[in-house]
């Protein structure tokens, strides 16, 4: 059989070998502590899981749900407006089943063959996989630690912008953990109009931000909708991953585009998750600040940890993660990943899976609870791994 040739660039085969790694440890009876995948650990609110159940029961729920329900648009709406301060109208929201999906569908009804995608470089996979399925041209931006992780649009070549037709970005980041400033936003708006580029922003993370700063909107920024639309996931701030609950907000004829080849790709949200979704965004809210709280708490645990047993890690503004430069003795993320499970357990993904400029350093998912992440620590202390 010959398959498509766009297939050979998505084989990633690091998950993968950190699993069979994992399952051989296991077996000689080793014990694994998996900080690799962004897996929320932390339960779903009650109220949330009775709505699934509740309308999971009903049988006039188990039809396509081809549009977005009134009362979920309105639901998010409200939710925009409250939370963020940013007004939409119905025709600016449409669901996404997940925003992984949402990324290659948005990239196939904006991007032509050839056209210039720039993408940040370490970034989640699937901002670079989207736009490479829909024929883009693939630009990558560093993020460096020496700017904050922030992109440098000043370090943009100008013909590059100039013919570029898309730019995705994520802040908080994934992977990095960095969070943006307001005045960066201002400059990103003003980028994109000056060069007439189209902004996707994933927001999955704008309400897992610490230390007294709050997480935002980016249509929040006058001029936003403009040219932009927004990401965002209940996924991580509601602990529902499984449901695939997201949604694309902002500029409404990029929205009608989603909307146009959505309806010949998928059938919509199953009306419980929908529901859901509602029950989630106009319930209680005391249980997105105990996610928050978790989160924190587990950063500054591995943080304060790894620095006091002789690894120097800065401090993680946002997301869920937090991103380690590996120790010096290793010239491989790849190396010191494996090292590190080989002689302790521990599981942490190589900043190269995330792009060039990911090299040098590994991530951690904080989906372990503070007496696993105290063991790690013990772990990696005793172990010598450290040592120069």
């Amino acid at each position: 059989m010959i398959f498509s040739k766009k297939m050979d660039k998505l084989t990633s085969a690091i998950f993968s070998q950190l699993s069979d790694k994992k399952n051989k440890l296991i077996a000689e009876g080793a014990q694994v502590i998996d900080f690799s995948i962004g897996t929320p650990d932390i339960p779903p609110a009650p109220h949330v899981i009775e709505t699934i159940v509740k309308e999971s029961s009903k049988i006039e729920n188990y039809i396509y749900s081809i549009n977005d329900t009134d009362e979920l648009l309105s639901s998010v709406q409200k939710w925009y407006g409250k939370r963020y301060g940013v007004n939409l109208e119905k025709d600016e929201i449409v669901s996404l089943l997940g925003s992984q999906s949402g990324f290659a569908e948005l990239a196939l009804a904006l991007v032509n063959p050839g056209d210039i995608v720039l993408t940040p470089d370490p970034g989640y996979p699937i901002f670079t996989v989207g736009p490479y399925l829909a024929g883009a041209k693939i630009v990558k931006i560093p993020l460096l630690k020496e700017n904050n992780y922030l992109i440098n649009f000043n370090a943009i070549d100008e013909e590059t912008a100039k013919k570029a037709k898309l730019m995705v970005l994520s802040y908080p980041n994934n992977p990095t953990a960095a969070t943006a400033p307001h005045d960066f936003y201002v400059k990103l708006v003003a980028f994109a109009k000056k060069y007439n580029i189209i902004i996707l922003h994933d927001n999955a993370y704008s309400e897992l931000v610490f230390d007294d700063t709050e997480g935002g909107s980016f249509l929040s920024i006058p001029g936003a909708k403009d040219i932009a639309v927004e990401f965002n996931s209940l996924s991580k701030t509601y602990s529902i991953p499984g449901c695939r609950i997201a949604f694309a907000v902002g500029n409404k004829e990029i929205i009608n585009q989603l909307k146009t080849l959505k309806s010949h790709v998928d059938y919509g949200m199953f009306l419980p998750f929908q529901k859901a979704a509602i029950s989630a965004l106009e319930g209680p809210q005391d249980y997105v600040q105990l996610v928050k709280n978790t989160y924190r708490e587990r950063r500054d645990l591995l943080v304060n940890g790894l620095n006091k047993i002789g690894w120097p890690i800065d401090n993680t503004g946002g997301s869920m993660f937090v991103w380690a430069a590996i120790p010096p003795k290793y010239k491989s993320s790849l190396e010191f990943t494996f090292d590190l499970m080989e002689k302790t357990g521990v599981i942490v993904v190589p900043g190269s899976s995330f792009g060039e400029y990911g090299e040098g350093f590994v991530r951690f998912a904080l989906v372990q609870n503070k007496e696993k992440i105290a063991k790690a620590i013990q772990n990696i202390e005793l172990s010598g791994i450290l040592e120069i």
